[in-house]
């Protein structure tokens, strides 16, 4: 595949991160009842820094946990025979909470399933929402961010990468496409 374009540099992140904060204060009027978890990999660091701008904004500490979805994934089979499986660290009670998944890239809604699933066997909060970094369209399920940082159309047989500074080494979203396209 070859890099077709560039969706987003670091500033462009730290923006969009900044905007959803925002957006999170704006829509949660108690953000001692919030929960950010992050999705592994590239959900997690974005849900520390969320947590971080929140911080900054509004001076209160807002949860963060960290979700392992590998085993409540509908296709697991289809995607590796020998799946390594991550812990989860919810580090906190979901029950009476707003719980806010955090991931790096909407497409077809299955992860954002499968982490709805993993974070109702942690007990049933008041609410689940969603916070992604790029939407790309081409949803299966019928599944929508509440707080999105780009909407990014693609083909469905393009690809996006997210690169993050905690993962990495440095942040960048790129679109890739095959040599032909």
């Amino acid at each position: 595949m070859r890099l077709k374009a560039k969706i987003m540099d670091g500033a462009g992140i730290t923006r969009a991160l900044r905007r959803i904060a925002y957006e999170i204060i704006e829509r949660n009027s108690d953000l001692s009842a919030v929960a950010l978890v992050g999705v592994r990999t590239r959900g997690v660091p974005l849900a520390k820094r969320l947590a971080a701008f929140i911080g900054e904004v509004a001076g209160e500490t807002v949860a963060v946990g960290i979700l392992d979805i590998t085993l409540y994934r509908d296709d697991l089979g289809v995607v590796n025979e020998h799946p390594i499986i991550n812990s989860s660290e919810i580090p906190f009670g979901v029950i009476g909470k707003t719980v806010i998944i955090v991931d790096d890239v909407l497409f077809t809604g299955r992860t954002v399933r499968a982490a709805i699933d993993a974070v109702m066997e942690y007990g049933r909060p008041d609410k689940i929402q969603l916070a992604v970094l790029i939407d790309r369209g081409h949803r299966e399920l019928p599944v929508r961010a509440d707080y999105t940082g780009k909407n990014a159309p693609t083909a469905k047989t393009e690809k996006i990468t997210v690169n993050l500074t905690e993962t990495d080494g440095f942040d960048g979203a790129e679109l890739y496409g095959a040599d032909s396209e």
